[in-house]
């Protein structure tokens, strides 16, 4: 079996460009699709900020102070839950912080922003993965030593199930998502009647003692809410998908946005209050949810279920978010220029193929790197989210003030607020968990943004080396007709430019008849190449072929045997232009067209096949 036929049958049949449709969602089918990831951190939110005051002591005056962290990080959510509902007014359309903050604030905050979220989708699937395993392994022990191989085993399928194009179907995601939601309020609703009736007891810590390490101190409670502002990450989906939604798609991302903030801070403020109420303490073989669940449900049906498949399942839906906003920030950021454009074309399966796989690779180097642990990932986590934030929203205060619509004034003091509160919890946040991890994600947002320039500067460079806009017209003497053709050839034009120019005059010097070929993929400005044509290669027949597969080989192939079918007893010379980029390194920027074309057309047994190469 070789591999295309590998390739169908992992990921199905390579669909047209013709069946590339975007599904409208009901609101409370959106709520479940774009809210997984930021309802998910309930599930490991409170531990984290456990963890960090645990290190003071066990006792109810040091871990007490897991209540007014997680108030304070509901007063957060509050203001950024009312400042993307500005966002989603302002951007109909859809307001990532890449596009509002690049929109507004210029290009370097727009790239910081766009970096800054990819490392932050990257570590979403990390966190996401890492923390359902561990739930899944609390509940099945004997699991835990098979932690990393269980992480890299569910990002392999994820990375599967979203190449073969898998829509985001409400109903296959509400399922999971609500059975999450259900199981939660039923655990905090049973754990406060239970507290209510005096049915509480603590549950004594699996280790016989916690070592105070730390003091209590201001520094240290600040860490702990910078650990639980993890809780707000995902927040800013809805924002991203508003045309997911249907008629009118702002209104009800609004409403949906507004729902998801009041299930969340119930859940999360929840979660905290039992985690008090029960004394629950944080230990290493086992997660704070998974104990305070066995607490209330006993080792009952409830407790297997929350554990081992409500909790798990939507860990897996928030990494799934990822997977859906990663591929489409690639897009954005190739079609752009700041990346390679090979991030910017669609699958087989009309799905951004190669950003997928750039995610799943990264997600699974990190889990590989850090060992499956969430606590070890948690720290480089919030850095990435609170930058896009605080940009996101900076961007909206200048854009009420350039557009001055009706209730610009209160919008732009919402998103002020948004703007301040944010960066305050970033500060906290890279203060606080500098030393643990934070810092490689300080260094990181300015690494990429330096990789995002330099390619945009390699492109530029490109072309400008390439470019033909100072060639005047050309005329040719029209070609004598009758002659016997003893030397036909093919040009494949990808684009018109000096490299393309080179060839056809090289294929006029070898070929008493030439004809030119372009794919068009769907991205083909056909009117400018046209009359551009016209100008400088009246002479030449350009053949611009369809592909409602996107594929750029097959058309030329059949093109190809059908020519050579139309000239039997000669040999058609097949000239494919490339140019040489000054280092080896930066030809991975480029499509390897070439390559693949010739390799396709040696195996259809072309005679002639002939590259003319244009060095940069």
């Amino acid at each position: 079996m070789g591999f295309s036929q590998v390739k169908q049958l992992l990921l199905g049949k390579t669909l047209p460009t013709s069946a590339h449709s975007e599904e409208r969602l009901s609101n409370s089918a959106a709520l479940a699709v774009l809210s997984s990831d930021a309802l998910s951190s309930v599930a490991y939110a409170t531990q984290e900020t456990l963890i960090v005051l645990v290190a003071a002591g066990t006792g109810a005056s040091v871990l007490g102070w897991s209540l007014p962290i997680a108030i304070g990080i509901i007063a957060l959510l509050i203001i950024v839950i009312l400042s993307y509902r500005q966002t989603i007014r302002a951007y109909p359309q859809g307001g990532g912080s890449y596009i509002v903050a690049r929109g507004n604030l210029g290009l370097l905050p727009g790239l910081i922003a766009g970096g800054s979220l990819m490392i932050d989708y990257i570590l979403t699937v990390a966190v996401s993965i890492s923390a359902g395993i561990d739930n899944f392994v609390s509940a099945v022990p004997v699991l835990r030593p098979f932690t990393v191989i269980l992480c890299l085993i569910f990002i392999f399928l994820l990375m599967l199930a979203n190449l073969r194009g898998v829509k985001e179907s409400g109903k296959l995601f509400m399922v999971p998502t609500y059975a999450f939601i259900g199981s939660m309020f039923l655990l905090i609703g049973v754990g406060i009647f239970n507290q209510l009736t005096g049915n509480v007891s603590a549950i004594p810590p699996v280790e016989a003692a916690h070592k105070v390490t730390e003091q209590l101190t201001v520094f240290l409670v600040l860490r702990g809410f910078a650990a639980g502002c993890t809780a707000l990450t995902g927040v800013e989906a809805i924002s991203d998908g508003v045309l997911a939604f249907k008629p009118p798609e702002w209104v009800n991302a609004r409403k949906t946005l507004a729902a998801m903030g009041i299930i969340l801070g119930c859940m999360f403020l929840g979660i905290t209050y039992l985690a008090h109420a029960y004394q629950i303490i944080p230990n290493e073989s086992e997660t704070v949810l998974s104990i305070l669940s066995r607490q209330i449900f006993g080792t009952s049906p409830l407790y297997y279920f929350v554990i081992l498949f409500a909790t798990p399942t939507i860990l897996l839906l928030a990494a799934n978010t990822s997977y859906a906003d990663f591929p489409r920030l690639c897009y954005f950021l190739a079609r752009d220029g700041f990346l390679p454009r090979q991030l910017a074309l669609l699958g087989d399966r009309l799905v951004y193929s190669n950003g997928i796989l750039l995610l799943s690779l990264c997600a699974a180097v990190l889990i590989v790197i850090f060992n499956g642990d969430t606590t070890a990932i948690i720290p480089l986590y919030a850095v990435g989210v609170f930058t896009s934030f605080t940009l996101s929203q900076a961007g909206m205060v200048r854009h009420w003030f350039n557009e001055r619509t009706a209730g610009w004034q209160a919008s732009a003091v919402m998103n002020g607020l948004g703007s301040i509160a944010t960066a305050v919890v970033l500060a906290v946040v890279i203060w606080t968990k500098f030393a643990l991890g934070a810092w490689v994600v300080v260094v990181a947002i300015p690494l990429v943004v330096w990789l995002f320039v330099s390619i945009r500067r390699h492109y530029q460079y490109v072309a400008d080396r390439l470019t033909i806009q100072e060639y005047a017209p050309r005329s040719y003497m029209p070609r004598p007709r009758g002659i016997v053709v003893t030397h036909p050839a093919i040009v494949v034009v990808g684009q018109l430019h000096r490299g393309t120019v080179e060839a056809l005059d090289y294929a006029r010097s070898i070929a008493d008849e030439v004809v030119a070929i372009h794919v068009d993929i769907g991205s083909t400005n056909r009117d400018k190449l046209q009359t551009r044509w016209q100008e400088l290669e009246s002479d030449i027949a350009l053949h611009i072929l369809e592909s409602q597969y996107r594929s750029v080989v097959t058309p030329i192939l059949d093109f190809v045997s059908d020519f050579e079918e139309q000239h039997p007893g000669v040999m058609s010379t097949i000239i494919i232009p490339a140019f040489v980029p000054r280092r080896w390194w930066e030809s991975l920027l480029h499509n390897q067209t070439t390559l693949f074309l010739k390799a396709a057309l040696r195996t259809k047994k072309s005679r002639v096949v002939t590259t003319v190469r244009y060095y940069l």
